[in-house]
């Protein structure tokens, strides 16, 4: 279906009898914020935007230039399957802008949006195709299983099967095209894949499957978290990021007469992932819990590495099948599913456009067990790894030219100075383990 205009939002709206338009955007962790307007406002938002204060909203701006308007986007409106279908509620991302007009430099989507504009002059469209995984508990206030089953388990009398059938009918009436769902590793583990397309629908439609699978879960009267690492001794929720860049139809990634069916500019693409991956760690990996996810033994790839087939790696490059060139990409095996989608869409672009511009050499493939190596191993095939922690991150992040320019001065600041706030409240928490451990014996 094509892309709505003004024009054909406003037919909708009056169509399908839609008494509510809920306005959707982030602040710069990604936390999805809302007003609604009624029908006799749209106009008026398309034309002019609509004004909110934002002052209150996470990285925004101070209380003294607090002044924001909200434009929607037409090509996002959708009617949210989950409400009633009389009376019934539509959304629409949109792009915040300064009074007089101009984007706001703060915006993620507008980040997102001008790293793909770089993108574009260079001669690429840029896709994003992520794995996002979460888990399924009772409620929201511990992390008892609905189940205990495996990778690609279909448990008997399966509750959890019944929730991703809903949540991906609910995302497919809302156009958003879905490949296919399973169970994960972990007990009440699940994962549903949507189908690649560019990076700004595709960070879109990130916020907008978050939202749906909780939407759909809480109508069953359970909970569903996003949460990196809920569970101590269980793998945690990762979301690999599929990517690759085209020219016109023409994947720019190919090249049947390599080896990796990779061309030079897949080749560095990958590289500028590998080199720049522990600057781009505090945005793809943006949460204290986050690091206790990424260590070794749990399928999350601390190691900097790439290979083919090997998932001990942190970039992977799915096997090339004959006539499906257009299929070749590379994965990026760090992001997790918690973190702003708009800003890790543009950190890994910035990363793979560096290394195009700047030829970086791509280093030989892994393709043995690197969890299984130990310090000299990895010396000898100079494996380094990601930070240990938000407050490593955070600092290499900080001096990195690479991500201020890919953010730009306002939300490189404030993400900064926020991360490090997280940090040290984290430091300085007394800690459950900390009493449990000595508090009996010192």
């Amino acid at each position: 279906m094509a892309p709505l205009t003004k024009e054909g939002v406003l037919k909708a709206v009056k169509d399908n009898n839609i008494k509510f338009i809920r306005l959707w955007f982030t602040d710069i962790l990604g936390f999805l914020k809302s007003f609604a307007i009624s029908p006799n406002e749209l106009e008026g938002a398309f034309d002019e935007g609509m004004g909110f204060d934002g002052s209150s909203i996470q990285g925004f701006c101070r209380i003294d230039e607090s002044d924001m308007v909200a434009k929607p986007d037409a090509s996002t409106f959708t009617l949210l399957p989950w409400r009633p279908v009389e009376g019934g509620v539509a959304r629409m991302f949109c792009d915040i802008m300064n009074p007089d007009g101009t984007p706001y430099a703060g915006d993620p989507r507008y980040v997102l949006k001008r790293n793909l504009e770089k993108a574009a002059k260079l001669g690429y469209a840029c896709y994003m195709g992520p794995e996002l995984e979460f888990f399924y508990f009772k409620n929201s206030q511990g992390t008892e299983f609905l189940d205990r089953g495996g990778y690609f388990d279909l448990t008997p009398l399966d509750v959890a099967s019944d929730l991703r059938r809903d949540t991906i009918l609910a995302l497919e009436k809302m156009g958003i095209p879905v490949e296919y769902s399973h169970h994960e590793v972990a007990p009440s583990q699940h994962e549903i894949d949507l189908r690649y397309q560019d990076a700004l629908k595709m960070a879109d439609a990130a916020m907008t499957y978050r939202l749906t699978v909780k939407e759909i879960a809480m109508k069953h009267g359970v909970y569903a978290t996003f949460m990196p690492k809920p569970v101590f001794g269980q793998n945690g929720s990762g979301m690999h990021v599929h990517q690759s860049l085209f020219k016109g139809k023409r994947n720019a990634f190919f090249n049947a007469k390599d080896v990796y069916s990779l061309s030079d500019d897949g080749k560095h693409y990958i590289a500028g992932l590998l080199r720049h991956a522990p600057e781009i760690s505090s945005i793809v990996a943006q949460w204290v819990n986050s690091y206790k996810r990424l260590v070794p033994g749990y399928e999350a790839p601390a190691y900097i590495a790439w290979a083919r087939r090997n998932r001990s790696c942190l970039v992977r490059v799915p096997m090339y099948k004959p006539g499906k060139e257009a299929a070749t990409r590379c994965e990026l095996r760090c992001p997790d599913p918690s973190c702003n989608p708009y800003l890790a869409f543009a950190a890994m672009l910035a990363a793979g456009l560096k290394g195009i511009e700047e030829k970086y050499p791509l280093p030989a493939p892994i393709e043995e067990d690197i969890f299984e190596m130990g310090p000299k191993e990895l010396k000898k095939h100079k494996i380094g790894s990601l930070p240990g922690s938000l407050g490593e991150a955070v600092e290499i992040t900080a001096k990195s030219a690479l991500v201020k320019d890919c953010l730009g001065d306002h939300v490189f600041e404030q993400f900064v100075d926020n991360k490090r706030i997280e940090w040290d409240q984290f430091r300085l928490h007394v800690s459950q383990w900390e009493l449990d451990r000595y508090l009996p014996i010192l």
